[in-house]
């Protein structure tokens, strides 16, 4: 039996560096357009509790170059740590595109803060604004990027493009989880298919850096439509999709920069909060868990105690880390030896995140997290972080 789940494991893992290969080959990455998208844009910045992020954010934003960028939106949702006073400071030296600075009605019964905030943003911004831009406050923009976005998404017909940020990764717990966000999509998700399929399993987003066409925004019910979705980026995808919209995950590492966490514990706390919600109900939870374990952590196992087909295993899984890494900026060695560590870190966190669903003591920046399960496993798409603000 032992030997047969170690054979498994091994074929799987090989299977997901070979897809992950191919993936990385196929990965759209933007790229900055001869002439000015003619698109009219407008940029949606949701703030809570981001006084020491916001003000590199925002300069970011203020040097964007060839787009037309109508106005920039900054709401503030709530902040109590001096959020609105650093805002205030940057409006009074600002260059960049027109900036409003708003601030976010309490949220309604049955939405989540983020959702609710993105909402409201969303309703504010200018009716002649074609593309909308979502982008957190701890995302750092290339001068070039949401023209280049804009670009790809208009000259490949879509509704929703999500460039992925490349992430930044400090103490060692980021170093352990935080790749696995890219490593899933590109291991798991068929990216052409993704692109144009309309089943809602199909499919990555990361609300870190995401741009829709409005007017399919507004077909799907905007963020009206994933009020109380924890997950609110994948499922603004979804929404999208129903409505015989499409959209896909793009490369965004030269685009954007974001570290998601400053320390180990604010990451824990993060994705203690959203991993009930990515990987289904618990019977699903264990059965995508059970599947990592066998494919890339009983090989290394067997590796250790002298198995070649484990060793093979191990190695194809490192390989896959490796690949992902290099093609989204991560750091390649020695993390992806760290793999199997890094999976037993999520079922931990997994295990976690269920029990706290369970009791209701699930909680973020304050604020009580009831949320729904959305319908499929974090391997079919964004992942594993959430973006609930």
């Amino acid at each position: 039996m032992w030997s047969a789940t170690v054979a498994v494991g091994s074929v799987l893992a090989a299977l997901g560096a070979v897809h992950a290969s191919i993936n990385a080959r196929l990965l759209r990455t933007p790229t900055v357009p001869a002439a000015t998208p003619s698109a009219r844009i407008a940029i949606l910045i949701p703030v809570r509790n981001e006084a020491l992020r916001i003000g590199a954010c925002l300069r970011a934003v203020e040097l964007l170059s060839g787009a037309d960028i109508a106005e920039v939106l900054v709401m503030d949702d709530g902040s109590d740590d001096g959020t609105p006073a650093v805002l205030r400071a940057i409006a009074d030296h600002w260059a960049g595109p027109p900036l409003r600075l708003l601030t976010a009605s309490p949220v309604p019964p049955g939405w989540l803060g983020k959702p609710a905030a993105c909402a409201q943003l969303a309703e504010a911004a200018r009716a002649d604004c074609e593309v909308l831009v979502f982008l957190d406050a701890d995302v750092r923009l290339e001068c070039d990027s949401v023209a280049a976005s804009v670009a790809l998404l208009r000259d490949l017909g879509l509704d929703l493009v999500s460039p992925y940020p490349r992430q930044e990764a400090g103490t060692l717990s980021e170093r352990l989880v935080q790749p696995l966000l890219q490593w899933s999509w590109l291991t798991f998700l068929p990216l052409r298919l993704a692109e144009r399929t309309s089943r809602a399993s199909l499919g990555a987003a990361n609300g870190q850096f995401l741009l829709v066409d409005r007017a399919a925004y507004d077909r799907a019910g905007g963020h009206t439509a994933v009020r109380g979705e924890i997950l609110d980026d994948l499922a603004l995808l979804r929404a999208i999709k129903a409505v015989g919209g499409h959209g896909t995950v793009v490369d965004g590492t030269q685009m954007a920069t974001c570290r998601m966490y400053d320390s180990g514990a604010d990451l824990r706390d993060g994705y203690r909060k959203s991993l009930w919600s990515a990987l289904g109900r618990p019977a699903g939870a264990a059965a995508t868990l059970s599947m990592l374990i066998v494919a890339y952590v009983v090989p290394a196992v067997a590796a250790v105690l002298g198995s070649r087909v484990g060793a093979v295993g191990y190695a194809a899984g490192v390989v896959g880390r490796i690949v992902t890494a290099r093609r989204t900026g991560g750091r390649a060695w020695p993390d992806a030896a760290a793999h199997p560590a890094s999976i037993l870190q999520l079922a931990v966190l997994t295990a976690q995140s269920l029990a706290r669903h369970r009791r209701g003591t699930l909680r973020w920046r304050g604020r009580t997290l009831p949320g729904r399960t959305l319908q499929g496993s974090a391997l079919q798409g964004s992942g594993l972080e959430g973006s609930g603000q």
